[in-house]
């Protein structure tokens, strides 16, 4: 994408001189060629060195500053962070990107050929590690002192590919080349246990672990805005305490006698490995507790260099839980006060409640992890006895419970999550509700004041002004560049959006926008898009409450009226997909293969063809999003009421100006609130209403009776319209929608095709729609990352940032 289309004309920074030094002597000195052989990997390395240089005094400064005020830090556990390319993110927060460019361009190079050689850092799926990626920059541009603790994965979730519309897994190798980024520090090595045996031993338990790995750190420094402050991602990787055993390997056996450090490797290869088999289980329950189990010590180790009374703790340390993978915090914490350190088990459990928090990030029963006892027991005995222990003191302490850390041979994380926490927080208003009244009732009622809300916010730094730089442009033209750190100054907008030169100019700067990701789409998958038609855009992880079989029955409706009377003036469109499924998850990857096989048909009908398309660019990821968010026009955010937490590509596309067609779910609710209900596009029952009907027997039969679009559509799916060497190819998609329908596709499907036709008419009054657009970005400011922090810091964990005194 070009990324700043005005600055090769300006005159050159001071600085670029500067900068093109630095990157030949990285290349000479780091890279080890001249220019004259330097490949476009060569230089981008050169530069990545040369801008990484840069980032290490603010890093510097930031830890000497933090040690010198004696500050409470921040630590966010979290399983994912997915932070995308950091070449370009460091230059923008530097503002150093225009030097960048003029220092390419001095040396013949093309500076977006070089940010686009960076792979995406393959360290997360979806909402939850982009939320994390997003937090760990708004901490660093606010100057909150805090780590970010993950694991390092060396081949990722997986590389999506479609080979005959079906999703294929390949690995992620991101990692075959070395990531420039980070700092490996062999000093900060942790021992962790598995398994094994608990004794006695002077009276405290001493758990005698089976089996042990190294988990060894690697450090990402994470700039914020201006380059004031840069925070540290520290991520964990496993390697074998005894890696190679000559003795197997001269008696012959050299497999063998690798073998230890490729299966202790294999706890940080691979995130999410499929849990659908026992030992995808055990590997999942052993990379939780060996990221969370070496952070803990990280964090501990480091207390102890500045304090001596563990009894301060809570005052100086707050640990942040990002969902209930890293749940296992507590009973490890209470282990080493208690096991390790001598501490009472009362005291131990008070102070970790008083230092742990934890985020909740779902309503869904099933995503609430539980695990089995004899699993836990066998893999991590000494915690299953602490564990009992909480579980016990909350029994005693709250005799009218209703709800148990230990329920029917399993332990629930998020019971234990809730019970070992000081604030319990959801991530939107909507959820935060929920919570209260359904998945934590119970302890809603024991700990009325734990549940807090702290809705989802995004970091305009990454989601505006480096990914749409026409439309970042802009804006900085009209009302200075104030908003890049205080996003509410976007409301200075709204005045234009009765500026007919401004909306010429917003439509401009939209309309580019396209054209770029319609010649991107003609490179990289051979489809032609018209940037005339309405870019309609669903991209997120592939799950039936997402409802992306929604979207294609109502593609396949439209398709299905289209041919039926072509000359009736429809609105051009085009349906773009993006996203993954989990490897085990038959039904999502079902819904994969749906699309691409409508998308085939559709696209390839001559009669329709030129009125609706389908494309579904395979290997979703941070990159890509920057590609489709700036160019959208209609953001699908058409979960089941009452089922998404709070997402953020909702506040993604609001904030790049594209109109939401949506139900009132997760942050959908307040983003109607902000920008105005005339400027959203509601469709679809509320939660209350939704669980009502799903009670009704027969409700999906009853809808799809009632609608005879719903009906066609799914019985063109039915017959082997989009399969005809395969007719009953989606049967089981066919028999969930005519049988139970759980997350009331068929029942909120007329409304959404009212809702549809709604923006089809919209679309026609191009005023009305780009003034619409605008007041969506005037009013995004409040899904700023920025201001979600500071709710943290100000409502959860008690800290100041040293920046604002």
């Amino acid at each position: 994408m070009m990324k700043d289309a005005t600055s090769r004309a300006a005159p050159a920074p001071a600085d670029a001189d500067a900068l093109r030094e630095d990157m030949l002597r990285a290349l000479k000195y780091s890279v080890g060629k001249d220019p004259a052989h330097a490949t476009i990997h060569d230089w981008r390395v050169a530069l990545s060195r040369a801008i990484r240089d840069r980032v290490v005094d603010p890093w510097f400064g930031a830890t000497r500053r933090t040690y010198a005020a004696g500050a409470k830090r921040v630590y966010y556990l979290s399983m994912e962070f997915l932070i995308g390319r950091l070449l370009e993110d460091c230059a923008v927060n530097l503002r150093l990107d225009r030097a960048a460019r003029a220092a390419c361009t001095a040396l013949g190079l093309d500076y977006d050929a070089v940010l686009a050689n960076e792979p995406d850092a393959a360290l997360g799926n979806g909402g939850l590690g982009r939320l994390a990626a997003c937090f760990l920059e708004s901490l660093s541009t606010i100057g909150c002192p805090a780590y970010g603790y993950g694991i390092r994965y060396e081949n990722g979730l997986f590389r999506q590919t479609f080979v005959d519309g079906q999703q294929v897994e390949l690995p992620e190798d991101w990692l075959q080349q070395r990531h420039i980024w980070e700092f490996e520090r062999p000093e900060a090595r942790f021992r962790i246990g598995f398994g094994g045996t608990v004794r006695e031993e002077g009276g405290r338990a001493c758990w005698i672990p089976a089996e042990s790995v190294y988990a060894e750190a690697h450090d990402t420094p994470i700039v914020g805005w201006q380059g004031r402050w840069a925070n540290t991602l520290r991520l964990w990787g496993a390697r074998a305490v005894d890696p190679f055993d000559l003795a197997r390997f001269n008696a012959g056996d050299f497999v063998g006698a690798a073998a230890p450090e490729a299966l202790a490797r294999t706890i940080s290869r691979v995130l999410y490995p499929d849990d659908t088999t026992e030992a995808g289980r055990e590997l999942r329950l052993k990379q939780e507790y060996f990221f969370t189990a070496a952070s803990i010590r990280d964090i501990l180790r480091r207390f102890d260099s500045e304090h001596d009374d563990i009894a301060t703790l809570p005052e100086k340390v707050a640990i942040q839980l990002n969902d209930t993978h890293p749940a296992i915090a507590g009973p490890e914490l209470v282990r080493i006060l208690v096991d390790e350190r001598g501490l009472a088990f009362d005291r131990a459990l008070e102070l970790a409640q008083g230092t742990l928090n934890y985020t909740n990030h779902t309503l869904l029963p099933e995503a609430l992890e539980q695990w089995p006892e004899a699993l836990l027991g066998r893999l991590l005995p000494r915690h299953l006895q602490i564990i009992a222990q909480i579980d016990d003191a909350h029994a005693r302490a709250f005799p009218s419970r209703r709800v148990a850390v230990r329920a029917s041979g399993q332990v629930n994380m998020g019971t234990l999550s809730f019970v070992m926490a000081h604030r319990v927080n959801g991530v939107s208003a909507l959820h935060t509700d929920l919570m209260k009244k359904t998945v934590f009732a119970d302890l809603h009622r024991l700990h009325p004041d734990r549940i807090v809300n702290q809705t989802n916010g995004v970091t305009p730094r990454r989601w505006l002004l480096s990914s749409n730089p026409r439309l970042a442009r802009l804006i900085t033209e009209r009302i200075g560049e104030g908003w890049v750190d205080d996003l509410d100054a976007l409301r200075a907008l709204e005045p234009l959006a009765d500026d007919p030169a401004f909306r010429a100019a917003f439509a401009e700067a939209k309309r580019a926008n396209k054209a770029e990701l319609a010649g991107w789409l003609a490179t990289e998958l051979g489809a032609e898009v018209d940037p005339g038609a309405m870019f309609d855009v669903q991209i997120k992880r592939i799950h039936e409450y997402k409802r992306q079989h929604m979207n294609v029955l109502e593609t396949i409706a439209l398709w299905r009226e289209i041919r039926a009377d072509p000359d009736a003036g429809w609105v051009p469109r085009v349906k773009i997909f993006g996203g993954k499924a989990a490897p085990g998850y038959r039904f999502a990857k079902q819904i994969i293969r749906l699309i691409n096989d409508v998308a085939a048909v559709v696209n390839a009908d001559p009669v329709t063809s030129k009125f609706l398309r389908v494309v579904y660019p395979p290997n979703y990821n941070v990159s890509m999003a920057e590609r489709l968010i700036p160019a959208a026009d209609l953001s699908e955010q058409i979960s089941t009421a009452g089922k998404e937490a709070s997402g953020t590509g909702n506040m993604k596309f609001a904030l790049n100006g594209a109109l939401t067609i949506g139900t009132l779910d997760g942050a959908n609710v307040e983003i109607r609130e902000r920008v105005g209900a005339e400027n959203f596009l509601l469709f679809g029952m509320t939660a209350e209403e939704a669980d009502a009907r799903r009670a009704i027997p027969g409700h999906a039969a009853k809808a799809i009776a009632a609608d005879p679009r719903l009906a066609g559509a799914i019985e063109e799916i039915a017959r082997g319209t989009f399969s005809p060497a395969e007719p009953a190819r989606y049967a089981e998609i066919v028999e969930n929608l005519r049988g139970p329908d759980y997350f009331l596709v068929c029942s909120d499907f007329s409304d959404y095709w009212r809702a549809q036709r709604e923006a089809d008419a919209r679309w026609r009054d191009r005023d009305g729609w780009i003034r619409a657009a605008i007041l969506n970005v005037a009013r995004s400011g409040w899904f700023s990352s920025d201001r979600t922090i500071r709710g943290y810091m100000s409502d959860i964990w008690q800290v100041r940032s040293l920046l604002e005194g």
